[in-house]
């Protein structure tokens, strides 16, 4: 049996490793370019909960402190197919409206948990907090202001936990932080298509609280910081000596969740959430030379935004669960600001999935949702020429999760 378990660890161990290794691309489906897919226990709910349920190691994310109540070990790994679809539609122009820009993406995260001698917890997360990919047709009507655009982030995150209490519960972590990006537009004849690359590295922090309230019901809050980056990297056109050094200035978004918990009836757990997302930190973008000179600028003035979720989950067996859940997922962008890199609107979320156990030790978590973005205008009149029209989006999600206790 021990043999089997070892075997069963290390099979587990290699997995973690592999997804690892990924390039954590992704494309935005919380507001502004977030990946709020962070595990796929919680997208039944539509996430709704979060910083309360702490059922699994994901809590590594969405609250340290929701560790103390897992036991012995745990690893978890997931994967999100995530499709967008982000189509334009404009008159007195150019006929090429540039096809769907959304592009999917598989995102994984990874997940491990540990009780130390010292009674603590300790737990790593591997995961994608950020990303973003629109690529529209390379002569569409807009391709002066957008052709391609990419966020990568990869996230590393250690942190503890610890039970001050029957009640009260504490958690910490470090967030090492990778982005790197692709901008590219249409730079007129001569210069051609112009394409700006970069990446850079940044540290974080995160923490939460989970106070027991009773047996039957809990409230988390979990907090995760800003991070500053200043990509490095080249600009290329269609003219050798016209490239170049180029460097972007970005800072991601910190985030607060406020979540409860509360078992209602013996089969049946109800869950909401409230979170902010400081998106108001991101300003422009802004892309300079080495002398400092600035190549273009796109003004963004994102705003503050609020998240709203409610789930529910119905146990019909010690094997089978099924969730559901509901949520609101305010826009950064307003009208007069929205661009066609990121051509985001409010969104309300419709998800489902369940839970299966096969033993004592193993569970698969499944789940969908589909997103109801709100059709958007558009009116862009730098570089020139002017965008002027309509957007129409939605986005499906659909994630897998596999849950190893040791």
């Amino acid at each position: 049996m021990k043999s089997k378990q070892s075997k069963m660890s290390r099979s587990v161990a290699c997995a973690i490793l592999g997804m690892a290794g990924l390039a954590m691309s992704g494309v935005a489906s919380a507001s502004g370019f977030a990946l709020i897919e962070q595990n796929a226990s919680g997208i039944g709910n539509a996430f709704a909960g979060g910083a309360a349920i702490a059922d699994d190691a994901s809590t590594v994310f969405f609250n340290p402190a929701g560790m103390t109540r897992l036991e012995g070990k745990q690893v978890v790994v997931a994967a999100h197919y995530i499709k967008p679809s982000m189509k334009f539609s404009g008159t007195g122009m150019n006929s090429n409206m540039g096809g769907d820009a959304g592009s999917p993406a598989i995102v994984p995260n990874a997940y491990f948990a540990m009780e130390m001698d010292s009674g603590m917890k300790f737990g790593l997360g591997l995961n994608a907090p950020f990303g973003l990919q629109t690529e529209y047709d390379a002569a569409w009507a807009g391709q002066h202001q957008a052709i391609k655009s990419k966020i990568e982030t990869i996230n590393i995150n250690p942190s503890i936990a610890y039970r001050m209490n029957d009640d009260l519960s504490v958690g910490a972590g470090i967030d090492y932080q990778r982005i790197s990006g692709v901008l590219s537009n249409y730079g007129g004849a001569v210069l051609g298509t112009t394409t700006v690359k970069g990446d850079d590295t940044g540290w974080g922090y995160n923490f939460g609280l989970l106070y027991n309230i009773n047996q039957n019901s809990r409230l988390g809050m979990s907090y995760r910081s800003a991070i500053m980056y200043t990509l490095s990297g080249t600009v290329e056109t269609s003219l050798p000596f016209a490239d170049g050094p180029a460097s972007l200035d970005i800072e991601l978004p910190d985030t607060l969740s406020m979540s409860m918990f509360h078992r209602l009836a013996d089969n049946l757990d109800v869950m909401g959430d409230i979170s902010y997302t400081g998106w108001s930190s991101f300003k422009q973008v802004k892309v300079l030379d080495a002398s400092g000179t600035v190549i273009s600028n796109t003004v963004e003035n994102w705003k503050n935004t609020w998240r709203l979720s409610v789930g529910a989950t119905l146990h019909y067996s010690e094997q089978w669960s099924s969730r559901i859940g509901v949520a609101y997922d305010q826009s950064p962008v307003t009208d007069e600001f929205r661009t066609a890199r990121v051509p985001d609107s409010d969104r309300t979320w419709l998800a489902l999935g369940g839970q299966y156990k096969m033993d004592a030790a193993s569970a698969i978590d499944f789940g969908y949702a589909h997103l109801f973005v709100k059709n958007s205008t558009i009116n862009s009149t730098s570089p020139a020429p002017a965008l002027t029209g309509n957007y129409k989006s939605s986005v499906d999600i659909l994630s897998v999760q596999y849950t190893h206790n040791m």
